[in-house]
């Protein structure tokens, strides 16, 4: 098992450098300058030409991509074009909000997923089963900021019950220790506070968990499927064993192994796909963070974030491959 966790580990150095060459030739192929973002459209030439040298934009590409990836190493993904802050100080500031508004989304997911994935296939082609499998298609054909507009417009503007968009209104203050509103205000025992903060993250949370809850449902549905065909499963019904017991008890734990696959794949999709949900909601976090600085053409906070991001993604995929060794160590030997 130590020796399977290890060969993971040493898989992540090539993708990391693949991730590194990728970032780094996207960017350089995308219209604008930073020279010209940094000094505007009406600097010289001679101004341009000397900020271009001290960003190493003037040398040949290999040599900035040696230069940039030297930088990484190091923990320093440069300075904000726009308010000259390191890349990494700015990401830490906003990234508690996109992993509370991730992590929710992701606890609404598994709990709705996993409860109509076993309800649809204990009780398949019911009408139960046939409503939830059409939700599902529903919730992965929806584009998430046309369903987060609407959500807007039904809990916050018709029915008055939701605030509109941000993460706390203005009459609250919560003290800032972990970054993460709510357990900043249970910690303080800002009650009110927390409130307000709930309030504000339901609808983004359940915008946002709308595709990864229709996935985790498809994938139980049919795992459950699968497991409850199984003789074991003919074997426990036969001993007396209640229905109840058999799903939750022998059924359930054999079938969230491609659960868990999915649920590892969503929650580092999440971080990255909170783009549209928290620009739609006016979400703090580093989704709207990076839009904006596609639109001031800040190339560092753009590679930075990109990287970042991608690097938390593939650590979660680690994670899910080291939990299947606890799960069923068979896997593990399968794959030696």
């Amino acid at each position: 098992m130590l020796y399977y966790i290890i060969k993971r580990i040493l898989y992540l150095v090539p993708a990391l450098i693949v991730l590194s060459i990728f970032v780094f030739l996207i960017l350089h192929l995308m219209p604008g300058d930073p020279a010209l973002a940094i000094l505007g459209e009406h600097a010289s030439k001679e101004s341009i030409d000397r900020v271009r040298k001290d960003l190493g934009l003037d040398k040949q590409l290999y040599v900035q991509y040696l230069m940039f990836l030297k930088r990484i190493l190091k923990g320093d993904f440069g300075n904000s074009i726009k308010s000259n802050r390191p890349v990494l100080k700015e990401f830490a500031e906003r990234f508690p909000a996109t992993a509370e508004l991730a992590i929710t989304s992701m606890i609404f997911a598994v709990i709705f997923g996993i409860a109509a994935g076993v309800i649809s296939a204990t009780y398949r082609y019911s009408i139960f089963d046939y409503a939830t499998m059409s939700l599902s298609v529903a919730g992965l054909s929806i584009p998430v900021f046309w369903f987060g507009l609407i959500v807007i417009y039904l809990f916050a503007v018709k029915l008055g019950v939701l605030p509109v968009s941000g993460r706390l209104s203005y009459e609250y203050y919560i003290e800032n220790i972990t970054g993460f509103y709510l357990i900043d205000a249970l910690l303080t025992k800002n009650y009110s506070a927390f409130i307000d903060a709930l309030k504000h993250l339901i609808m983004p949370a359940f915008v946002l968990s709308s595709i990864p809850a229709s996935i985790i449902a498809r994938i139980t549905r049919s795992s459950m499927i699968d497991v409850l065909g199984e003789e074991y499963i003919k074997t426990a019904y036969a001993k007396g064993c209640s229905k109840a017991r058999v799903v939750l008890l022998h059924a359930l734990k054999n079938a969230m192994i491609p659960v868990i696959t999915v649920i590892g794949l969503m929650l580092g999709s999440l971080f990255a796909g909170a783009i549209l949900t928290e620009t739609t909601f006016s979400w703090p976090g580093i989704g709207k963070w990076i839009v904006n600085a596609v639109y001031q053409r800040d190339f560092p906070i753009i590679q930075g974030a990109t990287i970042i991001i991608a690097v938390i993604f593939i650590l979660l995929n680690l994670a899910v491959d080291i939990i299947y060794t606890f799960l069923n160590p068979r896997i593990t030997f399968s794959k030696n």
